[in-house]
């Protein structure tokens, strides 16, 4: 090699090096994010995890309510109904979820959204992990979120 082909690499590495760190087309390490504005539907449906279909909103004033429920480790949560449609974000951990009728359970574990039931017994038990839940209730603010269920 001789010394201006070396110059010439020598030269071009590192500004080659420069122009493609400026790249920040692709998600970068800091944030996570890309350039681009992204849109991801994560649940749309007419229906409950367990295939019940809703009915309808209740009549009135509207009222949403954004919870976020976290439940420990290895916890039962006691059988409550929601009399209002609702659906859930798992953030974090994983939850089983059991109706009560017919005993019909499903894992629901950390980025699934879940259509909750409306009017049907249910209950939910935490494993190993625990659960953080987003919850996003459709109701009026005459109707509770939830009610136990006998």
């Amino acid at each position: 090699m001789n010394r201006k082909t070396i110059l010439k690499t020598a030269f071009l590495i590192p500004v080659s090096l420069i122009i493609f760190s400026c790249d920040d087309s692709s998600p970068t390490t800091e944030t996570g994010y890309s350039d681009k504005i992204e849109s991801v539907t994560l649940l749309k449906t007419t229906k409950s995890w367990d295939g019940t279909l809703y009915e309808k909103y209740p009549d009135g004033q509207p009222e949403i309510s954004v919870l976020k429920i976290s439940v420990p480790p290895n916890k039962e949560l006691d059988w409550h109904t929601h009399p209002v449609i609702n659906a859930a974000y798992v953030e974090k951990g994983e939850i089983e979820v059991e109706r009560k009728d017919n005993g019909k359970k499903q894992w629901l574990r950390q980025g699934q959204a879940v259509p909750e039931m409306v009017n049907i017994a249910h209950k939910g038990k935490t494993g190993e992990k625990g659960v953080t839940l987003i919850v996003f209730y459709s109701g009026s603010p005459d109707i509770p979120l939830s009610e136990p269920a006998h």
